[in-house]
C-alpha cells in the first residue's frame, strides 16, 4: 500500500488537467475520445450526457456525503478496498486490469479520490480522464507523456507501507 504523507497533500489540491465549471463546457472536446471517469458525480453526469466512460471508478460518496447517483452500468464490476489518503495494490491492480479489459465499473470501499494517478500511468496516450474537483467543477486531463511524468512525480510523494 502507498500512503500519502500529510506534508504532501497540498500538492494534490491543484487540478491535474483543465478545470471546467460544468461538464457541458467540456463535452465538445471529448468527441471521439476514450473516456475514463473517477468519481460518482462525474460518472453520473457523463452517463446523463450520453457519454458513458470505458472505465468508471466510484465509492458511493461525494464530498464525504453518500451519493445516490450510483450508475446502472451493465459493465463488468470489480470491488476493491482503498482507505483515504492511500493507494492500495488492489486498487492499482484493478485499474490496470480495467485498462486492459474495458468496460469496467470499479467500486471502492473507502475512497477513490487518488485513483486518477495510477489510472493516468496505466492509460494509453490519448485517453481522457475526468474527475471532480470538489466545489469547483470537473477536471479533464488527456493522457500524454507529460501527464504520465506528472503522475510519476505525484506517486513518488507517497510512502510504501
Amino acid at each position: 500500500m502507498f500512503y500519502l504523507p500529510e506534508e504532501h497533500r497540498e500538492q494534490f489540491k491543484e487540478p491535474f488537467g483543465t478545470l471546467f465549471p460544468e461538464l457541458e463546457e467540456a463535452l465538445p472536446s471529448l468527441e471521439g475520445k476514450t473516456l475514463y471517469a473517477v468519481g460518482d458525480v462525474v460518472t453520473h453526469n457523463l452517463l446523463a450526457a450520453g457519454r458513458p466512460p470505458e472505465i468508471a471508478v466510484i465509492d458511493g460518496y461525494t464530498m464525504r456525503a453518500p451519493c445516490n447517483r450510483t450508475p446502472l452500468f451493465l459493465y463488468r464490476r470489480i470491488r476493491v478496498k482503498n482507505q483515504a489518503g492511500t493507494l492500495t495494490e488492489d486498487l492499482i491492480g484493478a485499474l490496470e486490469d480495467a485498462v486492459e479489459n474495458p468496460p469496467v465499473l470499479i467500486t471502492v470501499d473507502g475512497e477513490e479520490d487518488l485513483a486518477v494517478i495510477p489510472l493516468a500511468l496505466a492509460a494509453p496516450e490519448g485517453t481522457v480522464i475526468l474527475y471532480g474537483q470538489p466545489g469547483e467543477g470537473v477536471v479533464v486531463c488527456t493522457v500524454t507523456p507529460a501527464l504520465k511524468e506528472a503522475a510519476r512525480y505525484l506517486l513518488s510523494l507517497f510512502v510504501r507501507v
